[in-house]
């Protein structure tokens, strides 16, 4: 009887597994709902004042790392304002969710939940995963495990009470010194880009998570960060359609939800002086929604950014953002006064009546889509465990195996001899690293060594008259900043002493680092092995060793070019 019972209770779950992934399969994707009437849609705007609609365009900013005066102000607004949705930063996921609770249930329409997740909710929340960054994941020859890893964060998400991931972003990074963007690229070759961010957006899509692809018209090529001034796109039409805007075009196909607008002045789609994009109708309407088909929800970047307060102030900004075509208005200074701005502007007719009805309606017809006609309180039962599941965890070590770049050297150059006296370094730390921990596991016959940043010249000095002792030498390069730029924050020494290490072929050397660091390190390619990993992450390391102990056969292509000894593409 009892097996009978139990053969049953799994069919029953096979079943039900079976009709809910052929649903998932079926679902429409949010643009093609936008060409149907939706009556939850209509029903709830009918019930909102002109002000009430305004608001739902409004997303504000949200915290839980602030303290209980943050949350209050943030709950005020939302009472008082009743604002469209949030846009979560840093934190933790139970406050988060606690939070969620909370703000849902003083709003008469359901919020709409976003945060940035690049590399998934790991990129604002503690006690979370983050996946490889997009510049790392631009290796991977196998654009399933992405698609996969964008189901992942949509759970994540969604388990969080979360509907839209600001991501991906596909914007092509040309430009090494780019401040903003780097290594939240996909790399710089477009076709690439455009792969990837597709595969990425449609994983989490076809999961039920509404999507923004970033930073259109392209915020590749730029070396001004928009957080702190307007920057400057000064290249011809032509070259903007077959670069910049190919990979949103190739997502406009796949059908994207949701693009972000870049801060930028572009004159050869707008002349006006110092107008950003963003508040150019010409960009926003006539490219994007005129030229390149768009239907869905188009959200400004943030509106407390230097490159449009510095210029647009007061609520002008957001004005000028609604005007030229976005839908949702994410973080403005005051969202009173610029509520209180375009009121006026509808009221006066400066936008047709269809128009703003239709951008309403859209915001309301994403939460439509996203289940939130029917919302339901977060459970924080189980939360942390279920955010940090086997799976999940298991997947970003497959995507940074996946990644593990060789630049130089084969099988038998990685490896070396494991019996040999071997001496493991690992430069930019001032602790032994996860890297030497697991590599001298196979080399026994080890010595551990670490240098900081900024070690002197005569310790570097004494260290390589100590490594003359050693048949072997594997370097690890770590930089362990938060934001990991194009150049590495060493001294002169230090660089000198990797060069130094570099020009002997019994040393194995790997880059966990933004991979442009390499060109500010010359004489590197003359080591037996090279191998870039990117970013200092723990699955890097693992993977790193995995490629050196021949675990696993490093498949991995450069995502950008790094020099002439190294071009986008670069991979044995």
């Amino acid at each position: 009887m009892k097996l009978i019972k139990g053969y049953y209770s799994y069919a029953v779950f096979i079943i039900f597994n079976a009709i809910a992934l052929n649903a998932t399969a079926q679902r429409a994707n949010y643009i093609q709902t936008l060409d149907h009437q939706n009556h939850w849609v209509d029903s709830v705007f009918k019930k909102l004042s002109r002000r009430q609609k305004v608001a739902q365009l409004f997303f504000v900013r949200a915290h839980t790392n602030k303290g209980q005066a943050y949350e209050d102000s943030v709950a005020k607004v939302i009472k008082n304002e009743q604002v469209g949705g949030l846009v979560f930063f840093q934190g933790g996921p139970v406050r988060q969710a606690d939070l969620i609770n909370r703000y849902q249930k003083i709003t008469k329409v359901p919020l709409l939940i976003a945060m940035d997740g690049e590399w998934g909710i790991g990129m604002r929340l503690d006690s979370t995963i983050s996946y490889p960054y997009q510049m790392t994941l631009g290796a991977i020859q196998d654009n399933n495990l992405i698609y996969k890893m964008g189901q992942q964060v949509a759970y994540d998400f969604k388990r969080l009470g979360m509907q839209m991931n600001f991501g991906p972003d596909m914007d092509v990074n040309n430009n090494p010194d780019n401040p903003v963007i780097n290594y939240r690229s996909f790399g710089d070759n477009k076709y690439n880009v455009a792969r990837k961010g597709i595969a990425y957006f449609k994983g989490m899509q076809d999961a039920g998570l509404l999507t923004t692809a970033k930073h259109f018209p392209g915020h590749g090529d730029t070396n001004v960060d928009s957080h702190f001034d307007l920057p400057l796109l000064p290249f011809s039409r032509k070259r903007l359609d077959s670069l910049e805007e190919y990979p949103f075009r190739e997502a406009i196909q796949a059908g994207i939800s949701g693009i972000m607008i870049a801060h930028m002045d572009i004159p050869a789609l707008d002349s006006t002086k110092n107008l950003p994009s963003t508040l150019s109708k010409k960009i926003v309407t006539g490219v994007l929604k005129d030229s390149l088909g768009f239907k869905g929800l188009i959200v400004s970047d943030a509106m407390e950014m230097k490159a449009v307060t510095k210029y647009f102030p007061d609520g002008e900004a957001e004005l000028k953002a609604f005007l030229a075509g976005n839908d949702i208005i994410e973080l403005s200074d005051d969202s009173k006064k610029a509520i209180l701005k375009i009121r006026k502007a509808v009221r006066k007719g400066q936008i047709s009546n269809e128009e703003f009805e239709a951008k309403v309606k859209k915001v309301l017809a994403a939460k439509y889509w996203a289940g939130l006609n029917n919302w339901h309180e977060v459970s924080t039962v189980h939360l942390v465990e279920e955010l940090n599941r086997a799976p999940a965890r298991e997947l970003a070590q497959q995507l940074s195996d996946a990644a593990v770049t060789l630049l130089k050297g084969n099988a038998e150059s990685l490896q070396l001899n494991p019996i040999q006296k071997t001496a493991i370094i690992s430069i930019g730390v001032d602790h032994v690293t996860l890297f030497q921990t697991e590599l001298a596991r196979w080399y026994t016959n080890s010595t551990t060594f670490t240098v900081n940043k900024s070690t002197p010249v005569a310790e570097l000095n004494s260290l390589l008259e100590t490594l003359k002792q050693y048949d072997q030498v594997f370097v690890g390069i770590h930089d362990t900043r938060l934001r990991p730029q194009s150049k590495l924050d060493y001294s002169n020494g230090v660089k000198e002493f990797i060069t130094a290490l570099a020009e002997h072929n019994n040393t194995v050397i790997s880059v966990f680092a933004n991979p442009y660091t390499i060109a500010g390190l010359p004489g590197i390619e003359k080591s037996g092995a090279l191998l870039a990993c990117y970013q200092m992450s723990d699955e890097l390391q693992r993977s790193a060793v995995k490629a050196i102990t021949r675990q696993l056969k490093p498949i991995g292509k450069l995502s950008v070019s790094i020099n002439v000894f190294f071009p986008t593409g670069t991979g044995l």
